[in-house]
């Protein structure tokens, strides 16, 4: 797969950017994409993107740049749902392989902005796919979620279990695009992976949730907001396992003899639940600062645990997720104290 051309959208999100940052470091040809909106402060976004060489100087909508750093790396600003402009891309660039990560993220905004799940995550998504299909894509990488489980009391999460009830509509949204993926997967053969993403954490992580506003606070001495009063466990999964999960994904392309052919779901977590209570007791230790907590109700929208069956991941390309919380969350509170963000 080495000299292929790899399409990454979302590279100035947490995710696409260490999965781009990855693979340019192991020598392929990368093309990224992002919008780059104000969900969050965009000034992370543009770090983020300046660390792999694109300036914030020369980005224009629609422009490739590109990086001064990474020779085989170009980005471009572009909305998923311009479908004109995404074309062009499509038709300009030759793409072998697209991992689609970007969306609108956060389960919580879902319920203020819904419109801007379905522009980007499904009109977006729906461009995605007939990109894929009429450009020879080989392989289709997707961001799915964790969030599809919705409530559900079967534990841990396995990729067989029903996925009917949504309790947000980013979850609505995130399960539309497997049943979209199948859907070409199964009329056009287009190969097509999905891939549930369970809480991931590490540097540059996303401002909006919880390792990143609970740095913040207790670096601040200011409270944390903890809901449902601690009562919740997350599969913290540290973004260096998850990247190298989504590489190996990537070069194990789903064939006509899969269960449902060329069609793939699979869990990406790290298997190992920690409560809300011990996760915030880990930072403490590696911030040396005891946090200040303020205990909320459930929020809406929120599930009380999320836990992955990864077996199927691991039976496929053969890796499980390693990274210890503690040592993951000394890199990541490391990185947050020398950041300056």
């Amino acid at each position: 797969m080495k000299n292929k051309k790899i399409l990454v959208t979302g590279t100035a999100g947490f995710i696409g950017f260490h999965l781009a940052k990855r693979l340019l470091e192991e020598g392929y040809e990368v093309v990224g994409l992002d919008n780059i909106n104000d969900y969050y402060d965009v000034r992370l976004k543009y770090a983020r993107l300046k660390e792999t060489g694109i300036e914030q100087s020369e980005i224009e909508y629609g422009k490739p740049v590109q990086s001064k750093i990474y020779e085989k790396y170009c980005f471009v600003k572009l909305n998923l749902e311009d479908r004109p402009a995404l074309e062009n891309l499509f038709l300009t660039e030759k793409f072998d392989v697209v991992c689609n990560l970007a969306a609108q993220a956060g389960v919580r905004y879902s319920i203020e902005n819904p419109y801007a799940y379905i522009d980007s995550n499904i009109v977006g998504f729906m461009n995605i796919l007939e990109c894929c299909r009429h450009n020879a894509i080989q392989h289709l990488v997707y961001a799915s979620s964790s969030s599809v489980y919705g409530n559900s009391d079967k534990i841990p999460f396995s990729e067989n279990d029903r996925v009917d009830y949504p309790i947000s509509l980013y979850a609505a949204t995130k399960k539309a695009n497997e049943l979209m993926a199948h859907t070409y997967s199964h009329l056009y053969q287009l190969p097509t992976t999905g891939l549930r993403f369970f809480t991931v954490y590490g540097p540059w992580g996303r401002p909006d949730m919880a390792p990143m506003l609970f740095a913040k606070a207790i670096t601040e001495g200011k409270p944390i907001k903890v809901f449902n009063n601690g009562d919740l466990s997350r599969d913290f999964t540290y973004i260096d396992d998850i990247v190298e999960g989504i590489t190996r994904v990537m070069q194990a392309i789903p064939t006509e003899e899969e269960e449902h052919p060329f069609y793939r779901i699979f869990n990406i977590g790290n298997s190992q639940p920690v409560r809300l209570m011990e996760f915030i007791k880990t930072m403490e230790e590696a911030i040396g600062k005891k946090a200040v907590l303020e205990m909320y109700p459930m929020q809406q929208g929120d599930v009380k645990t999320t836990y992955a069956n990864t077996t199927e991941l691991e039976k496929a390309v053969g890796y499980k997720p390693k990274t210890e919380l503690k040592d993951g969350v000394k890199v990541f509170t490391e990185w947050y104290k020398n950041s300056n963000l």
